[in-house]
């Protein structure tokens, strides 16, 4: 029997571990993807001997990359443990030591970082995240208010019950009817869920700063702390849980290690090929998508096609409007865009003090946190002040910068393109801001004199290079009414066998979230196509080995 084609838009890491799963489903499996390497958002950014992420950095959840790794061809167990025992349980989590499963480790090498993050205020006081519950409780103490400390307990119980039900045990739902929501929303109710998570965090905290510290997470996903529902702060406990870990040579490293496993088990991938259209057939009263149309006319066919793509981009520049009522141009216009974000990478001279105020991963934050929320959500100004993400991955792995040197990163959130402002007059003088902050606030002193190499993208990289509609950087905002079954489906409404895959869709942006994400629209398929997902081709997964 012929094996089934399937197309897969974009190589990163949702189309990647899209790919690997359905090769693992029995599908013949190519992905096409428009720049010149894989990566998408993760793309990987070379200069002057420096290597640079572009995008993500934080890796949680190792367990996902393992289950990815343990796939084979014509063999692909979806119905096994989404979250086994062994890497729930407490006494096997791996917030220290061992990052990477066997699997893992044949194709990439993964690390933990400690602390998780670095976190500055304005006033030059810090609070070291680790997930070590009496380090943190002693650190609310010196940071805290007199009562911050009760509240702290009583938060990190909050926290847990969400944790269990949003993730371990919804995370893997996908809302694909409103009964689906209906089913669930009394829990989310109950465990106060739903009320914004900055207004949840301050009924445990009276002090600001810790205020900050236990909700600015979100941001990292693209969303707003003072709108994203409470049930966000599961990502203090998935932290928590299973630690903060890096792969060595960079998340690009992670990126070729999924490119290798889905050619070791026969896909392959199309760089520098561009989608057209996706192409779509009436069958009497039944929309299907029957395949591609690339850039330079050339038809590409496919029993299935699953794009990895922005989901408003797909819709709106990929598929005709007749094609669409769902998915019309009026729910793209109208959905709420995440934010943007605007990164500059650096190399430059160590000077042997880095890590007297930087760690790995370092959040400064300014003076001001609702207020400047507001600017980049609500009013989309770009304000005189500005918080940043400070990645100084060479701290961990010299050998992505040259003998002596540094390769770094520095992300501040910004708005998206419906700002209307000019990135190419803003831009310049942004950089200089912040290298000039970085400088006279101690973090990297006499930075631009030891400066080797420099480059920054805006938003009109997200739009312009990467298809994002209006340059958002996480896809559609996490706010509640874009939530679960009100978020963008992994199936598609309109047109039988279209999928989607990746931020934009469910359960949402981050990486452990997009290879979730893949595992879902995974399931979506093999139900479709009649796939019994326990056993393809009369074989078995290996059982995932982890620790």
């Amino acid at each position: 029997m012929d094996r089934k084609q399937a197309i897969v838009i974009g190589a990163g890491v949702g189309g990647l571990a899209m790919g690997i799963r359905l090769q693992s489903l029995g599908f013949d499996t190519t992905i096409v993807e428009k720049l010149d390497a894989p990566g998408g958002r993760a793309y990987v950014r070379r200069m002057e001997g420096f290597t640079f992420d572009m995008g993500p950095t934080v890796i949680t959840v190792p367990h996902f990359i393992e289950e990815l790794f343990s796939l084979e061809r014509d063999c692909a167990d979806l119905t096994s443990a989404d979250f086994p025992a062994e890497i729930v349980d407490e006494s096997k989590r791996v917030t220290s030591g061992v990052s990477g499963g066997p699997n893992t480790s044949r194709y990439v090498k993964i690390v933990p970082i400690l602390p998780f993050y670095r976190i500055y205020f304005d006033d030059g006081t810090f609070f070291d995240y680790d997930g070590d519950h009496e380090h943190t409780r002693e650190q609310i103490q010196c940071l805290g208010e007199p009562g911050d400390l009760e509240g702290y307990e009583k938060f990190h119980a909050q926290s847990k019950a969400i944790f269990e039900r949003g993730f371990l045990e919804l995370g893997y739902t996908h809302f694909g009817r409103v009964g689906d929501m209906l089913k669930v929303a009394p829990d989310l109710l109950r465990l106060d869920a739903v009320r914004n998570l900055f207004r949840f965090s301050s009924r445990y905290f009276k002090s600001d700063k810790l205020r900050q510290v236990f909700t600015f997470e979100p941001l990292l996903v693209g969303g707003n702390p003072l709108s994203v529902p409470a049930i966000y702060a599961m990502i203090h406990f998935v932290e928590k849980t299973w630690g903060i870990h890096f792969a060595m040579g960079g998340t690009g490293a992670l990126v070729q290690g999924f490119v290798k496993k889905f050619e070791d088990l026969g896909g392959r991938i199309l760089y520098n090929t561009e989608v057209k259209k996706i192409n779509v057939t009436q069958q009497g009263g039944k929309k299907l998508a029957t395949g591609i149309t690339l850039g330079d006319g050339a038809v590409m066919p496919a029993d299935l096609v699953v794009s990895n793509g922005d989901w408003a981009n797909t819709y709106s520049k990929l598929i005709d409007s007749k094609y669409r009522f769902w998915n019309s141009d009026l729910r793209v216009k109208l959905t709420q865009q995440s934010m943007s974000v605007f990164v500059i990478y650096f190399g430059f001279r160590a000077d042997g003090r880095e890590t007297e105020k930087l760690r790995h991963h370092t959040i400064i934050l300014g003076p001001r946190y609702e207020g400047l929320l507001k600017d980049i959500f609500g009013r989309k100004v770009l304000a005189q002040d500005f918080s940043q993400y400070l990645h100084l991955p060479s701290l961990t792995d010299p050998s992505l910068a040259p003998p002596g040197h540094h390769a770094a990163y520095t992300l501040l959130p910004v708005p998206n393109n419906r700002s209307g402002l000019d990135w190419t007059q803003v831009g310049d003088r942004l950089r200089d801001t912040v290298f000039t902050f970085l400088e006279e606030r101690g973090y990297l002193p006499n930075l631009r004199e030891r400066l080797v190499c420099h480059s920054y993208i805006t938003p009109d990289y997200f739009e312009n290079t990467l298809n994002s509609y209006v340059g958002n950087a996480f896809g559609p905002e996490p706010l509640l009414v874009q939530s679960a079954f009100f978020r963008p489906h992994n199936r598609s409404e309109d047109i039988a066998n279209l999928y989607l895959v990746g931020a934009g869709t469910q359960p949402g942006a981050g990486t452990p979230s997009v290879m979730m994400s893949a595992k879902m629209t995974a399931r979506l398929i093999a139900a479709d196509f009649a796939i019994d997902p326990a056993v393809v081709s009369g074989q078995a997964r290996p059982e995932l080995s982890y620790r």
